[in-house]
């Protein structure tokens, strides 16, 4: 008598699973026939004040005194201080008509290529400087305006700025009233380079919107504060 051949392994649960899936299937469509009979359940309304409408004339836009965007979208030399009467004209200046280009301006950095570079990339749009000789002391002040499209270029400029002149361990600081953190430095101690007379130094540096501020005054005696906070000062108001 033939053996009887052995059941195929999982046959039994093959079938149960079938029917289970059979009657999930038969569920769904019986429970989507209930709801389609159904009438629909209207939402709750959306809660929505009633806003008046604004009468009487519209504002007047604001004056060129009081907005800061008509002024530093104008001629940005007119916003320099002016050289004071009896200082003597800054022969060593890289302007002759108080505009710098991006290339003139990144040469004045010890590496000028990187700055260059960088100033692509932080968006330069133009700049201007005036500066003046008076008594022992040489002060050149700069203007350098950005796009600012992608990112807060004059905020950073004046930041990598500060961070250089805080590098020296003997230099003096103040805020610069009205900037928030915008200060300036005397470095007490000369600046000495072989082949070049001893250089006292003092800077400051501001901005404001998207227009960094730079101040360079050099001498061969020492700057005091004074002269430096005075330059700051001014030229803040005029921004």
């Amino acid at each position: 008598m033939p053996e009887t051949p052995p059941r195929r392994r999982g046959a039994t649960a093959l079938l149960i699973g079938t029917a289970a899936l059979c009657g999930l299937v038969a569920g769904a469509c019986a429970g989507y026939l209930v709801q389609a009979d159904r009438a629909p359940t209207k939402l709750p309304p959306l809660s929505q004040p009633v806003l008046p409408r604004a009468t009487g004339p519209a504002p007047e836009p604001l004056s060129a005194a009081r907005d800061r965007r008509v002024r530093t979208d104008g001629d940005l030399r007119e916003l320099l201080l002016k050289k004071p009467a009896g200082a003597r004209e800054a022969d060593w200046l890289s302007t002759s008509d108080g505009w710098l280009d991006m290339s003139a301006y990144a040469d004045s950095f010890t590496e000028p290529g990187e700055k260059f570079s960088s100033l692509v990339s932080d968006e330069f749009r133009r700049a201007a400087a005036v500066g003046w000789e008076d008594g022992p002391h040489q002060v050149e002040i700069r203007l350098v305006q950005f796009r600012q499209e992608d990112s807060l270029a004059a905020v950073d400029t004046v930041g990598n700025h500060q961070g250089w002149a805080e590098r020296d361990p003997d230099a003096e600081s103040w805020g610069i009233p009205g900037t928030g953190d915008g200060t300036a430095y005397v470095h007490p101690r000369p600046y000495t380079e072989p082949g070049y007379e001893p250089q006292y130094r003092a800077e400051a540096h501001a901005w404001r919107g998207d227009v960094a501020m730079e101040i360079w005054v050099y001498g061969d005696r020492p700057i005091p504060k004074k002269t430096i906070m005075d330059l700051a000062e001014r030229q803040m108001e005029r921004l």
